[in-house]
């Protein structure tokens, strides 16, 4: 046996060796192995021979090219065998190579992160991570003592990527990457960006996690799914923050898992009639009063509440009970904890090295470095991940605003503008395009839907047609304006009356969602119930007009949980809804409201086909500022129209005029004034005859009666 060179026996010891897979392992008739813990150390095949230390931990024999062997240890611990992970072979082939160094591998995850596979006749974990600047990436955990000496993995070329194959491991294990930075600086541990597991917060590590354990039975749904999400169906999107919908009282209080929540969560909303749950980010996360909003884990989905194969369930679930589900996805921003995508290989990798780029005054958080392929690859590959392996309907984008302006909430001078000299983000927006064209490509029938607040045009255009190519996007001027008009008094109405009627001004210049988020009820902001002026009374009247309204109105319908049935207290994710209200017959009835609304838009094409469409909508009465009377009628073609008129005042219409599109009796089909909702049952007697008396534009019209602080529904037939 030629002798160790005592160098490379130090470098391998210090674990500063640039290469050590070429000096560990069987190599030309010898066998050199790294075991820090071990006092003598035997390699172990046809024969058992041992090993010689030549430095602290670093043991060589002579060993013939080829043969079979495991490695015996004894140490203080007393004595162990095991496999070398330094006699396997790469699993990463040259593909994955090419794709992941030309940021174009559509499915990352299935060669990045923790894989629980047989290699070479045994099973083990392979791990693999992109770390490009790194001088050492060792992968540690309680299976190597967290000693990054054990572990160092192999470089792959110009890629960046690291990998190793560590035999005997399972599924379970926790751990770490452990990064020598190019300065020589060990950081802090890792978790891994293509982690399928974490730890239970406040613990930081990833955890090896299989994907695929599922055993999907929802294939009549993704069949039939495209139709669920087209511009002319009806959807109504129940917003879920899962840790706080509620809890189990005899456990503690804890949140409900994710079985719990295929049972429970899904059988409520099915009830309540609404058509897709959105659930707040379950990527995992280190901080529960960030909601998810500010992610480590992308590809995990929170241990919270059960593993991966335990969300998957609850998604199978939902799709067997007719409902999609929709993931808030977070590509805007990273926190900075030491153990994310920060500096990741002790350089800015993920992020941006200019703070005027690359950091969130607002969040105090990172911005992904769209322009850098491996990172937009990254992102783009974790949206397909979700989709594909956890069968999700839609990803709803959060703060897409915060992605397309370089100057979003910064001050002149501390930007850098584009190359063009302009405040738009290009790679942002390059990046969204692609998103939007790989998920509708490569996962038929999804949605994608934008929460972006600015009038940046084209945002649900197609990409072909040069706009963003999200399917759907949040209306927050509506939302705004409404809830700005709501909380005024209702004799300060007839002076904000076009704080109502704007939207249709710009209803059909996108694919709006009416959305009455979390964020509407939260930071002081109370909730929806909450922000209703008057007494008591006239507080559930308002709210119970307002929902009718937001119903009747275009565009699709999402709901914050607890607002169908007026939560009175600001959301408070620490707790669970007060689902004792509903002894109370003023809150149950403003949730019998929100479902029957639901099954009426659900069942009324009028009130649907055309939520994306301008010939759906026409204006009844829009200015009567003096009454705060509201009238349009919803309309489809080859079907009866929905009339929907709102009193937004504290008194009683009698004997209103309204034009209408046809003669004959406009029945009644909604009334929020219903005693089952709360109100007083004041309406029409079921009817109102429309005479062939034409009337401000409509052929014929009708006298109604208009109950204080309520919308009725009407359609003929």
């Amino acid at each position: 046996m030629a002798p160790l060179n005592a160098a490379t026996a130090r470098a391998l010891a210090g674990a500063i060796h640039p290469d050590p897979f070429a000096v560990l392992g069987p190599h030309g008739g010898q066998m050199v192995a790294l075991v820090p813990d071990a006092a003598r150390l035997w390699v172990v095949g046809a024969a058992t021979v041992e090993m010689k230390a030549v430095h602290a931990g670093v043991f060589a024999a002579d060993w013939p090219e080829g043969a079979p062997y495991r490695l015996r240890a004894e140490g203080a611990a007393g004595r162990w065998e095991f496999e070398d992970p330094y006699r396997f072979a790469p699993v990463l082939g040259e593909i994955d190579e090419y794709l992941i160094g030309e940021g174009r591998h559509r499915r990352l995850w299935q060669a990045l992160g923790a894989h629980l596979i047989t290699h070479e006749g045994v099973a083990g974990v392979h791990f693999a991570v992109w770390a490009p600047n790194a001088r050492r990436v060792s992968v540690v955990g309680g299976f190597n003592n967290w000693d990054g000496r054990r572990h160092q993995m192999r470089k792959r070329g110009a890629t960046g990527v690291w990998e190793i194959f560590a035999p005997g491991l399972a599924e379970g294990e926790a751990y770490k990457y452990e990064i020598l930075g190019p300065d020589g600086t060990v950081l802090p541990l890792k978790a891994d960006p293509v982690g399928f597991g974490a730890e239970h917060p406040p613990q930081t590590a990833s955890v090896v996690r299989a994907l695929g354990r599922h055993v999907w039975g929802d294939g009549a749904h993704m069949k039939t799914r495209a139709e669920a999400a087209a511009i002319g169906a009806p959807i109504a999107i129940y917003e879920v923050h899962l840790g706080s919908w509620r809890r189990v009282a005899g456990a503690g209080g804890r949140p409900l898992s994710y079985f719990e929540a295929a049972s429970q969560l899904v059988e409520y909303v099915a009830d309540m009639g609404f058509t897709h749950i959105e659930l707040l980010p379950i990527t995992e996360h280190p901080f529960d009063g960030s909601w998810g909003y500010q992610p480590i884990g992308l590809y995990a989905p929170t241990i919270r509440h059960g593993r991966p194969e335990e969300f998957a369930a609850l998604v199978d679930a939902a799709h067997l009970r007719g409902l999609g589900v929709i993931l808030d996805w977070v590509p805007g921003h990273f926190p900075t904890d030491a153990h994310g995508l920060a500096r990741f290989d002790g350089t800015p990798l993920y992020e941006h090295a200019d703070p005027r780029e690359g950091f969130h005054r607002d969040w105090n958080t990172l911005i992904f470095n769209y322009g850098r392929r491996e990172v937009a690859n990254y992102l783009l590959a974790n949206a397909l991940f979700w989709l594909e392996e956890y069968h999700l309907d839609g990803l709803r984008v959060d703060a897409v605003a915060s992605m397309l302006y370089r100057d979003y909430s910064r001050p002149a001078g501390e930007w850098v503008p584009n190359i063009k000299g302009g405040r738009e983000n290009l790679e942002a927006i390059a990046f969204l395009q692609e998103v939007n064209a790989a998920a509708y490509g490569g996962a038929p029938g999804i949605m994608t839907v934008a929460e972006e607040s600015t009038s940046y045009p084209g945002v649900s255009k197609p990409v072909h047609d040069g706009g963003l190519g999200f399917g759907y996007k949040w209306n927050m001027g509506w939302m705004n304006d409404w809830l700005r008009y709501f909380a005024r008094d209702p004799i300060h109405r007839r002076h904000h009356h076009n704080e109502i009627t704007f939207a249709s001004s710009y209803t059909y210049s996108e694919n709006f969602i009416l959305p009455v988020s979390h964020d509407e009820v939260v930071h002081g902001k109370g909730s929806l119930l909450g922000k209703m002026p008057g007494l008591e009374g006239e507080r559930f009247a308002n709210l119970r007009a307002f929902l009718g309204l937001m119903w009747g109105h275009p565009g699709k319908k999402l709901l914050f949980m607890g607002q169908e049935f007026a939560q009175a207290r600001e959301w408070a994710q620490a707790g669970q809804l007060d689902w004792h209200l509903l002894d109370d017959p003023r809150h149950a009835g403003v949730q019998n409201l929100v479902r029957d609304l639901n099954r009426l838009y659900r069942k009324t094409p009028a009130l649907h086909w055309g939520d994306c469409r301008g010939e759906g909508f026409a204006w009844v009465e829009a200015d009567d500022a003096a009454n705060s009377v509201y009238a349009f009628e919803r309309r489809v073609p080859g079907a009866a129209p929905v009339l929907v008129v709102a009193n937004l005042t504290p008194i009683e219409r009698v004997g209103y005029r309204l034009g209408l599109s046809q003669r004959g009796d406009w029945h009644e089909v909604l009334n929020t004034d219903s005693a089952h909702y709360g109100g007083e049952n004041r309406g029409n007697m079921g009817a109102v005859k429309a005479e062939a008396r034409p009337w401000r534009g409509g052929a014929a019209s009708g006298a109604f009666y208009l109950p204080p602080l309520s919308v009725v529904m009407l359609s003929p037939g």
